[in-house]
């Protein structure tokens, strides 16, 4: 007989859920069977989507854990510390939420998960939306407001590191290309795009990455003689851009 179980999250004052250092949350639940009896002293397999957007959306982060609950029926975890599958932990874009936590379980300890609940992450963890604000400001002590550069562009080439949450000013007619596993380019990073007077500037893709969801797709931006095109690009998942303006 197949059985069905209920997992029931911590609510108001019970919810433990907080930022670790530096990259973890610390999450527990208590595991129910069907009568409402805890599923107590057993080794389960916990299995935690992070989804962006909706309760449906995609998958910005998978992992997995084993573990044992206890005499309560309580199992605990730091989510960011168990075994990837999808994504990494420490890249996640916090200030691109919001975000839902799905959380998967096999009370067999195996990996037939059907028990799942999901419930949205109201609050994003503060330690972790303030590292990704660093890595944009450039962190440390300074008080110096983050400026973007402006890089002239006049010859086809591949985007790299230096091009990350700057401006791309293309006079040239060139492309930009996008390389597979650019790894620099994190999720939720940006790059301003902009084509001037008369110049056409392509972004395109390398086999293996997507851009608006198209495998090696392409986008251009073609200006006017005395006028300027604008566009950005953000970087949407593991080797998936998308672009707009064009």
């Amino acid at each position: 007989m197949k059985y069905l179980y209920t997992l029931l999250f911590f609510a108001v004052t019970t919810i433990n859920m907080y930022a670790q250092t530096p990259d973890k949350i610390s999450y527990q639940a208590i595991i129910r069977a069907n009568d409402n009896s805890l599923v107590t002293n057993a080794v389960v397999s916990v299995r935690i989507l992070i989804r962006q957007t909706t309760t449906t959306g995609a998958v910005v982060y998978q992992e997995s854990h084993t573990k044992t609950t206890n005499a309560n029926g309580l199992v605990s975890l730091e989510i960011g510390t168990g075994t990837t599958a999808i994504g990494n932990f420490s890249q996640i874009a916090w200030s691109q939420g919001p975000y839902f936590i799905e959380t998967q379980v096999d009370i067999t300890g195996g990996s037939n998960y059907n028990i799942i609940g999901i419930s949205q992450l109201l609050s994003v963890p503060y330690a972790l939306h303030a590292k990704t604000a660093e890595r944009i400001v450039g962190g440390g002590a300074s008080t110096t407001p983050y400026k973007a550069s402006i890089r002239s562009l006049t010859s086809s080439r591949n985007i790299n590191t230096a091009d990350i949450y700057n401006t791309i000013a293309c006079t040239v007619s060139s492309t930009l290309t996008i390389a597979t596993g650019f790894s620099d380019m994190q999720i939720g990073d940006t790059i301003n795009l902009e084509a001037h007077n008369g110049a056409a500037l392509t972004i395109r893709a390398a086999s293996g990455v997507t851009l608006n969801y198209t495998n090696a797709g392409s986008a251009s931006f073609i200006s006017d003689t005395g006028n300027v095109r604008f566009g950005l690009l953000r970087k949407s998942g593991e080797n998936a851009y998308i672009i707009s303006g064009q």
